[in-house]
Order: structure tokens, then C-alpha cells, then sequence
């Protein structure tokens, strides 16, 4: 049990580390964000004109339209402009719970790695490293890459996410796992 606790406390922590450094310092996902000088005007328009907090995707027809009218409005939108929104209604800096919530994301994702790399037997740094790179390319490719498919995002930010940070975590649990 001491075994996977501090596999799962320090793999958890590494995850953290990176996603911070890939996030803060390194900057990996600095092109996920773009400024424009408008968005005061543009935070004032969605304010006017959104009824609540949520995602919205521009344009959509309204709920209950039929799949003809749907398919006709779409038709008429081919090669306009479209947008994806995510809209609050208010601002907050303060980053302490949504760190803890990440840290303790990180922790259960790490927890059920080592869950199933102790029932594989055998274990040796060279196939944890593998396993876990594939798990960080399974996690990229459901859903980072396909939203890039459909939403037509950048996605190469989360495939070095992918591959650094479980790599890593590989590297620390085959050290740490195929210790007798």
C-alpha cells in the first residue's frame, strides 16, 4: 500500500508541476488565447445579449427546429463567420480552489494509472514509460485532438502535454514500481 501511495503522491505532483510550467512559465499554450483591442466593447455586447452563463456556439438554430430548416440555415452560414463562446457573468483571480481541485484531479488520474500498472506483471522502466505515454496519447486524442477536429483549434499545446507529462510520470513510476 506504501508502495502506490507514494507512486500516486509524487506521479500527481509531477503531472501538477508540468501542467504549471507548461501553462506559466514555459508558455506552450500561449497561442490558446488571443488579445483583441476590442473586448471591452465585445464583453459589453455578450453581456447585453447572452441570457446566462454557458458555452454557446454562433450561429445554431433554436432548440426544436426541424432537421430541414436546420440543414437550410446551415446552407446559408457555409463560409461566414462562426464563433464558440464561453461566457461569466463575473471575473475571479482567485486560483486557490481550482489548483487544489487540479492537484486532486492529478492525484486520482495518477492513482488509477498505478492501480493498473501493479496488477501487470513484470514491470521494468522501458514498458511503464510506454504504457504511460500511451495513456497521455489516449487522453490527447479523445479529447484535445478531436475538439481540434471539430471546434478547428490548435492542438499540438496539448499533444506535448501528452507526451511530457506522462512521460515523465512513465519514468518515475518504472524507477519507483520495478523496485523489489
Amino acid at each position: 500500500m506504501t508502495k502506490q501511495v507514494v507512486a500516486t503522491l509524487v506521479g500527481g505532483l509531477i503531472v501538477f508541476l508540468w501542467q504549471f510550467l507548461s501553462w506559466a512559465l514555459v508558455g506552450i499554450h500561449s497561442s490558446d488565447f488571443q488579445y483583441t483591442a476590442n473586448q471591452d466593447k465585445i464583453l459589453e455586447c455578450l453581456t447585453t445579449n447572452l441570457p446566462e452563463e454557458g458555452t454557446y456556439m454562433l450561429p445554431i438554430v433554436p432548440p426544436g427546429t426541424s432537421r430541414a430548416d436546420e440543414e437550410a440555415f446551415m446552407a446559408t452560414r457555409e463560409g461566414k463567420p462562426w464563433a464558440s463562446v464561453t461566457y461569466h457573468q463575473s471575473f475571479h483571480t482567485s486560483m486557490g480552489m481550482n489548483m487544489a481541485r487540479a492537484f486532486a484531479i492529478d492525484l486520482l488520474a495518477v492513482f488509477l494509472l498505478v492501480w493498473i500498472l501493479m496488477r501487470i506483471p513484470n514491470l521494468n522502466l522501458f514498458s511503464v514509460v510506454q504504457y504511460c505515454v500511451g495513456v497521455g496519447l489516449i487522453s490527447y486524442l479523445t479529447i484535445p485532438y478531436l475538439n481540434s477536429i471539430w471546434f478547428e483549434t490548435k492542438s499540438l499545446p496539448y499533444l506535448i502535454d501528452a507526451i511530457v507529462q506522462w512521460g515523465l510520470v512513465g519514468l518515475w513510476l518504472g524507477w519507483w514500481l520495478s523496485r523489489k
